[in-house]
């Protein structure tokens, strides 16, 4: 196979690549054009053995960790080395599960890599957020239940108040919108109590965890049960909790099994 390398000298290229939620079938081609091409990929720990196997024989494999609620990788170092392979010539692949610019940190990678002179491409892929609701066969919008969807972070950094759930709720609510809330199981209490201030106890809910693998599992509830059927399902991180009228659609879904779910 021809991996088409970097030309000798100077400095090196950068990709950040989004590995999807899981499913090596989901990759683009894109992706695996870049996995292919690098000499060097610095992989988080969702990504799959599965995917990295793509990455051509000579190439080093760095794994830097990155998971919801266990210790990480500090920022700061992954962005050192990123930025030492790339000014020694090596073609990198920054491999981030899902997609790298939602809550990925991918744009805080691409302004440090790009002050040093670093040449950089983002390669997008499917965010979990998508590829888990997909996988039960429910729309993320729907003309009957959703106008459109938000994207939200349920993990504040250290001295951010983070999101203001109570809004969101009122928005959400008057706009009809979905919720997704990524790195939110661990909160989801404090996150069921905001979101209760503006939306009906009986909005529906499904929390999916490890989208699009073979261990992936859900559950689905209302907001008034959201934190107690959590509890009670021992469902953990990785997961996606989905808050809206669309996840009334399951039901349907599931009286029409011919419907094929692709994630």
């Amino acid at each position: 196979m021809n991996y088409d390398p970097l030309p000798p000298g100077g400095h090196g290229k950068c990709f950040l690549v989004g590995a999807g939620p899981g499913d090596p079938e989901l990759l683009t081609l894109k992706a695996l054009k870049a996995i292919q091409r690098a000499t060097v990929l610095f992989v988080d720990d969702l990504v799959s053995e599965e995917i990295t196997a793509f990455a051509r024989p000579d190439a080093r494999i760095v794994h830097v960790g990155k998971r919801g609620g266990c210790k990480s990788t500090p920022q700061a170092f992954i962005e050192k080395l990123m930025l030492t392979a790339a000014q020694e010539g090596e073609t990198v692949v920054r491999l981030k599960g899902g997609d790298p610019f939602i809550f990925g940190r991918g744009g805080e990678e691409v302004e440090h890599l790009l002050a040093a002179g670093i040449e950089v491409e983002v390669i997008n892929g499917i965010t979990s957020g998508l590829a888990a609701v997909t996988s039960l066969g429910v729309p993320l919008t729907h003309r009957q239940h959703a106008h459109g969807v938000v994207f939200v972070t349920g993990h504040a950094k250290p001295g951010d108040s983070g999101t203001d759930w109570r809004a969101l709720a009122a928005t959400a609510h008057s706009a009809r919108l979905t919720l997704v809330i990524y790195m939110g199981v661990s909160g989801a209490e404090h996150i069921q109590n905001e979101l209760l201030s503006g939306l009906p106890a009986d909005t529906p809910v499904a929390v999916i965890q490890n989208a699009s693998l073979p261990t992936q599992r859900h559950i689905t509830t209302t907001l008034a049960r959201l934190s107690a059927d959590v509890k009670l399902s021992g469902i953990a991180s990785p997961s996606v909790i989905v808050v809206g009228g669309v996840i009334s659609a399951l039901a349907q879904a599931a009286e029409h099994p011919q419907v094929r779910r692709s994630a």
